[in-house]
């Protein structure tokens, strides 16, 4: 009953990690760029929403929209000022770009409102529920229904609307998807506000789950969401849900077997073995590339 326990923790974390890792991956789809300051605007997110419940008095779920919808805007913001002049530009400027947008995110909070932690406030009632035995948190629940609820309404987008089937097109060949009329740089802000919404999302899910945020909170997830969308296949969507689920339970269950201290340690091994054995990760594809 303890491991049915864990394994509904380690599906609410990782389901955290799978919301930061579908904005990795549909940047990464779209552009081919590795948004390292996606971290960052998860860390916005739990600030946000830490502001809107504690000073506003407002409840989870319209601090979860308002956290969403400023953290849209900011995502397009960073894409407008930072990357959009480097799209032509080598792989190692719009990486280097990326790393100095992470930056200075994480230094004008700091500046702004210090680096001590902010208690999170206590939004969601948190009941244990008897299930087959094992007793598991409303509060777990109630995330892993939210994070259902946006992966399912993200693959809505991108299959049945208009701006998901000029993604999928510019995606495949930009240039082509150009000549067909569809706007390129508006259809790419898109992705870089609804991969940052879902950040955002990520990021009060986690305050609300784990209580503490800080300024430098988003490092740390950032680089397991990066580990998760790369395990999953990096520019797949199902491989970013997929991948995040995998590594929430891996790591919960590392710490269920008495090495909690190796747990975060955990994500960087599996991401070590899945470039050694498959590359492509495991809904990616190998790709052929002219020399």
């Amino acid at each position: 009953m303890e491991w049915l326990q864990q394994l509904v923790n380690g599906i609410s974390l990782g389901s955290i990690y799978a919301l930061i890792a579908l904005g990795y991956t549909m940047v990464y789809g779209i552009i081919k760029l590795i948004n390292f300051a996606h971290g960052d605007v998860f860390m916005l997110g739990a600030f946000i929403g830490f502001y809107a419940i504690a000073r506003w008095d407002l409840g989870f779920f319209p601090a979860l929209i308002i956290a969403m919808l400023l953290c849209a805007i900011i995502g397009v913001i960073i894409e407008r000022v930072a990357y959009k002049r480097l799209r032509n530009a080598t792989r190692i400027a719009a990486l280097i770009t990326a790393i100095g947008v992470s930056l200075l995110i994480e230094n004008t909070v700091i500046y702004f409102r210090g680096a001590s932690p902010e208690a999170y406030p206590e939004v969601l009632s948190n009941k244990s529920i008897s299930i087959f035995g094992a007793n598991i948190s409303s509060q777990s629940i109630m995330i892993l229904g939210v994070t259902i609820v946006l992966m399912i309404l993200l693959q809505f987008i991108v299959h049945k609307t208009k701006i998901g089937k000029a993604m999928r097109a510019v995606s495949h060949d930009p240039d082509a998807a150009r000549l067909m009329g569809i706007n390129v740089d508006n259809t790419i802000s898109a992705t870089f506000a609804i991969g940052s919404a879902l950040a955002g999302a990520a990021g009060v899910i986690f305050g609300v789950y784990y209580t503490r945020i800080d300024p430098l909170m988003g490092v740390l997830p950032g680089l397991k969401a990066f580990v998760a969308a790369v395990l999953g296949g990096i520019g797949s969507i199902p491989g970013a849900m997929v991948g995040g689920l995998v590594l929430g339970v891996v790591e919960t269950v590392v710490s269920a077997l008495g090495y909690s201290l190796w747990r975060d340690a955990a994500a960087f091994v599996i991401l070590i073995l899945i470039l050694i054995l498959k590359p492509s990760g495991i809904f990616g594809k190998n790709t052929r590339e002219k020399v």
